[in-house]
């Protein structure tokens, strides 16, 4: 019995979680969403310019972002985080005097996305059929016009389910920016749990940090469910009650 009470109160002792959740969704919840938001949005242009190189009919493109992606795909993102941040940390403060480590943070996040992001485009575009270019270029137009109103397009819309898992992805490592250091005002959902944790002794500030985690996560989840599930059965079409009287009515007719 003593151990249970032990290890309630080592994870959910709610006086603990009470302390540190408010500045949690105050500024741990904005920081995290401007982190994950940010690489997401100019991952996904990286991303696109990723896999335009990929399948380009020139093998220089290629080649780049072959090699591109295999790098960033295959290095931690712990590792990639720590070598951009304490890499080009001191150069951007010889050149513009900010000890901000967001922009390198948001730099990071936005290289290893661009890498998978780049391969979940490429793979949408490959699987739309080859008649639509031809269809296209029959129609007049060029191959660059065919490509950027028609293909490219229907690629994207096949694989929105996986960029929505990338967002989840990137959500989660924006809690690797604390290593770069930041300020109070700077600190991301986990960076305020730990800290919590560390002056307390008690791990339930990040039992609180892991639930705000889920709450952001786990409706994206769904959302990736429902979107896939559309997109293999398609919509439904709504059956009126008219409809369905004319349709009886033509089975007793015959």
């Amino acid at each position: 019995m003593d151990v249970l009470q032990q290890l309630l109160k080592t994870f959910f002792d709610w006086q603990a979680m009470g302390e540190v959740i408010p500045q949690m969704l105050t500024v741990g919840l904005p920081n995290t969403l401007i982190l994950a938001v940010s690489s997401g949005i100019l991952g996904c242009i990286l991303g696109l310019v990723l896999a335009v190189m990929g399948i380009s009919r020139n093998a220089v493109p290629r080649w780049i972002a072959r090699i591109y992606t295999d790098v960033f795909r295959g290095l931690p993102a712990i590792l990639t985080i720590l070598l951009i941040g304490l890499g080009f940390g001191p150069v951007i403060r010889l050149l513009t005097g900010s000890t901000n480590p967001f922009p390198l943070g948001i730099a990071a996040l936005t290289l290893m996305a661009g890498a998978y992001i780049g391969e979940i485009f490429r793979s949408g575009i490959q699987s739309v059929d080859k008649g639509q270019l031809e269809a296209s270029r029959a129609l007049g137009f060029s191959y660059t016009s065919s490509m950027v109103l028609v293909v490219i397009p229907q690629g994207i819309r096949r694989v929105l389910p996986a960029l929505v898992n990338q967002l989840i992805a990137l959500i989660k490592d924006s809690s690797l920016i604390y290593l770069l250091g930041l300020l109070s005002s700077q600190r991301e959902i986990f960076r305020i749990g730990n800290d919590a944790a560390a002056n307390t002794g008690n791990l339930s500030p990040l039992v609180a940090a892991g639930v705000l985690y889920l709450i952001l996560t786990i409706p994206l989840t769904h959302v990736v469910n429902f979107m896939d599930k559309r997109m293999r059965e398609g919509k439904r079409a709504r059956i009126e009650p008219d409809d369905v009287a004319g349709v009886v009515g033509k089975g007793a007719q015959t």
